[in-house]
């Protein structure tokens, strides 16, 4: 993945893994923060939020990013079923100096499924360090 600021180029193509939606997570899930959802219409928006959010930390755990100062322009067009494999990546669309310790990254974050459609889509902005 990028390394400091300066060597991330646009156009970048990075990937956050995958991980599978498990049938029990969903239910567990609906049961406590999405209630009246069945389980049978797929992981809820809310939960491909956070699949998303927990295959984009665990990604990002090594990077020089100092802080994400926003999510932006979400986006949702399916819910994969319980026992769906999802693949996350992020793909760099700008970058801008701040200063000589850090610049902002604007990056495309997409959560594909198994036959590579589109679940879920956002806009970042991230400070890493130079």
């Amino acid at each position: 993945m990028p390394a400091s600021f300066d060597d991330i180029e646009i156009g970048q193509v990075v990937s956050l893994g995958a991980t599978v939606v498990d049938g029990k997570a969903l239910e567990t899930f609906c049961a406590a923060f999405q209630p009246g959802w069945p389980a049978t219409g797929g992981a809820p928006d809310t939960m491909v939020f956070a699949i998303w959010s927990k295959l984009d930390s665990e990604a990002s755990a090594a990077w020089p990013q100092t802080k994400r100062v926003g999510v932006d322009a979400l986006r949702w067009l399916r819910n994969p079923p319980a026992g769906e494999l999802l693949r996350g990546r992020m793909t760099v669309m700008g970058k801008d100096p701040v200063g000589e310790g850090k610049g902002i990254v604007i990056a495309q974050h997409d959560l594909l499924d198994e036959a590579g459609r589109l679940v879920f889509s956002c806009l970042t902005r991230s400070i890493f360090a130079r």
